[in-house]
């Protein structure tokens, strides 16, 4: 999903820039329910009001509500084959590839990021390792990564200042 609000929103109209959908992503994924939910939310709030975040969550959830239940009740049929399973097994590798170029897209925005692109690029890795490669739970991984990430942030900001 991400890839498809990124070229929505940033490429084709222009809504946001790359380092405006960064931070309000980034405040979408910290608020509870689902991120494009939330970003919907910010961004119908921020130029309706009520009426605009209302009016951004009823358009996020009723129509693929409806769509979600055609596919569940279609799926159940042929949930039993091979094929189907296969077919599962191939869509998320296809959303996989999709999150990776979407981040490799958005990796320019970082270059005004306190801890800079390199820096986060190698904590991605490091969490991609640690949870691909070895095995360990993703809150482990990103408590181990991401702790000291967040700890040398702050320490950086404070010296900004």
């Amino acid at each position: 999903m991400l890839a498809v609000v990124q070229r929505e929103l940033v490429e084709k109209r222009g809504w946001l820039t790359r380092e405006q959908f960064v931070e309000d992503w980034a405040v979408a994924q910290v608020l509870p329910g689902p991120n494009v939910v939330n970003l919907a939310l910010m961004l119908g709030d921020r130029h309706f009001g009520l009426r605009g975040a209302v009016a951004a969550a009823a358009g996020m959830l009723l129509f693929p509500l409806c769509v979600l239940v055609a596919l569940v009740l279609g799926f159940a049929a042929v949930a039993h084959l091979p094929a189907a399973q296969g077919a599962l097994r191939g869509m998320g590798a296809v959303a996989a590839g999709l999150v990776a170029g979407t981040a490799l897209k958005l990796a320019g925005a970082l270059d005004g990021n306190v801890l800079g692109r390199w820096l986060c690029g190698g904590a991605v890795l490091a969490i991609f390792c640690a949870v691909a490669l070895w095995r360990l739970p993703l809150a482990a991984a990103l408590l181990a990564v991401g702790g000291p990430a967040c700890a040398w942030a702050w320490r950086r900001l404070g010296v900004a200042r």
